[in-house]
C-alpha cells in the first residue's frame, strides 16, 4: 500500500486529489496539509511514502517546505500543479525540482473537465512510480566559480559532430547539473528527449535557459543544429537527425508512439546512428524503463561513443541499467565528471595542465 500525505490549500481541490488516489486499489491517503508547514510537521510524524505538493500555499510556501522535507526526512515529492498557461508559473513549478522534487503533473480539475480522464491518469502513474523512488538527504553540490591556473587554449576537436542525451525520471535535475556547467562555447550541437508530462516541456526549456550560457530551445521541423545551441524534442513528435549539406539538420516526425513513447529517445539515438555513424556521443541519464537502450547499442556498433551516468547519482538506475544490460555502454561515468568527460571529447587543448578546472572536472 503506497502511504500519500497531499500538501494542498485548495480544499476542493484536496478533496479531488484525495478521491482519484484513494480509488486506486493500492494507495492511501494517510493526511492532508492546508499550508507548507503542515506538510513538514505531518511528513515527519505520519512518514508517508510519497507527498504530493502545490507550490501555492499560505505561511510556508511549497519550495520552503520540500527543502525542509527533503533536507530531514527524505520522502519523494511530486508537485501538482496547474502552472500550463504562463510562462512565469511553469517557470515557477520547475523551481521546485532544485529543492528536490522528482515530478511534476497537471493539476487534476473538476469531473466535467474534458482533460479529466488524461490528468487523472497522469496523477495516478506518476505517484504509483515514484513511490518507488529513492530519495536522500542530500542536494546537488552548487557550481563552484571557475578556476584557473594559467593560460589555456581550447580548440574544438571537430571529431564528434552530434551529442545526444536521453533522460526520464529525475532528468530535470541532471539536465541543471550538466548543462549549467558546460562552456558557452560548446563546439557540439545537443538534442535531447526529456519523457515528461504532457504540457511542461516548454518550462523545462525556458527553466534551464535561465542556468546555462547555451542557447536552450524547442526543436523544429528542419533547422539545422549549430555548436552552442541545445534542442529538446517537443510534445506528440520524434525528434530525428538528418544529415544535410553542412552538417545536421533537425526532423520532427508525426508517428505513432514507439513502445509508448512520443518522443521515444529510441528514435532519436536510431537516427544519429544512421545520420552520424562515428561522429557522435549518445548518453543516457537516470530515468524509468528501457527507451533508448537499444538506440544507445545501435549507435555504439555504428561507431560512436556511448556512455550512461552512474547508478549511485541516479534517481533510477532504469534506462541506464538496461543499455549496460544490452552492451551498449562504453563507458559509466559519475554526474559530476560528465561537464569535464564531454569536454575532454569535444576540445583539443594546447596545455593540459592549465585547463581551467571547472570544464575538465565538471565541478
Amino acid at each position: 500500500m503506497i502511504r500519500i500525505l497531499i500538501a494542498e490549500d485548495s480544499k476542493v481541490i484536496a478533496l479531488l486529489l484525495k478521491g482519484i488516489l484513494e480509488n486506486e486499489p493500492d494507495m492511501k491517503v494517510v493526511g492532508v496539509a492546508e499550508d507548507g508547514a503542515k506538510a513538514i510537521q505531518m511528513s515527519r510524524d505520519l512518514r508517508p511514502d510519497l507527498v504530493t505538493m502545490d507550490i501555492h500555499m499560505p505561511q510556508v510556501d511549497g519550495f520552503a517546505a520540500i527543502r525542509s522535507i527533503m533536507a530531514g526526512n527524505p520522502v519523494p515529492v511530486v508537485v501538482v500543479s496547474s502552472s500550463l498557461t504562463s510562462s512565469i508559473e511553469r517557470d515557477v513549478t520547475f523551481r521546485a525540482f532544485e529543492e528536490g522534487a522528482v515530478a511534476v503533473v497537471e493539476k487534476p480539475h473538476n469531473l466535467n473537465d474534458s482533460d479529466f480522464e488524461r490528468t487523472r491518469r497522469q496523477l495516478v502513474e506518476t505517484v504509483r512510480a515514484m513511490a518507488e523512488v529513492k530519495v536522500v538527504k542530500r542536494r546537488l553540490n552548487s557550481q563552484r566559480p571557475a578556476e584557473h591556473t594559467g593560460p589555456c587554449v581550447l580548440r574544438p576537436r571537430g571529431e564528434y559532430k552530434v551529442l545526444a542525451i536521453g533522460c526520464s525520471t529525475g532528468g530535470p535535475q541532471v539536465l541543471h547539473r550538466l548543462l549549467s556547467a558546460l562552456p558557452a562555447d560548446f563546439p557540439i550541437p545537443v538534442v535531447v528527449v526529456q519523457h515528461i508530462t504532457h504540457g511542461f516541456i516548454g518550462g523545462l526549456v525556458e527553466w534551464l535557459q535561465g542556468h546555462t550560457a547555451l542557447k536552450v530551445k524547442l526543436a523544429e521541423n528542419g533547422e539545422p543544429l549549430r555548436h552552442s545551441s541545445i534542442y529538446f524534442a517537443p510534445d506528440d513528435c520524434h525528434l530525428l537527425i538528418a544529415k544535410s549539406r553542412n552538417g545536421f539538420r533537425a526532423r520532427l516526425e508525426n508517428g505513432e508512439p514507439v513502445r509508448g513513447f512520443m518522443p521515444s529517445v529510441d528514435q532519436l539515438l536510431h537516427s544519429v546512428a544512421q545520420s552520424c555513424s562515428g561522429q557522435a556521443i549518445g548518453i543516457l541519464l537516470t530515468g524509468m524503463g528501457d527507451d533508448g537502450a537499444r538506440g544507445l547499442l545501435e549507435m555504439k556498433r555504428s561507431g560512436c561513443h556511448t556512455l550512461v551516468q552512474d547508478e549511485a547519482s541516479s534517481v533510477v538506475f532504469g534506462m541506464a541499467g538496461s543499455a549496460l544490460a544490452l552492451g551498449a555502454v562504453g563507458r559509466i561515468v559519475e554526474l559530476k565528471e560528465i561537464p569535464g568527460y564531454l569536454a575532454g571529447l569535444a576540445y583539443s587543448r594546447s596545455t593540459p595542465d592549465n585547463v581551467p578546472r571547472q570544464v575538465l572536472q565538471g565541478t
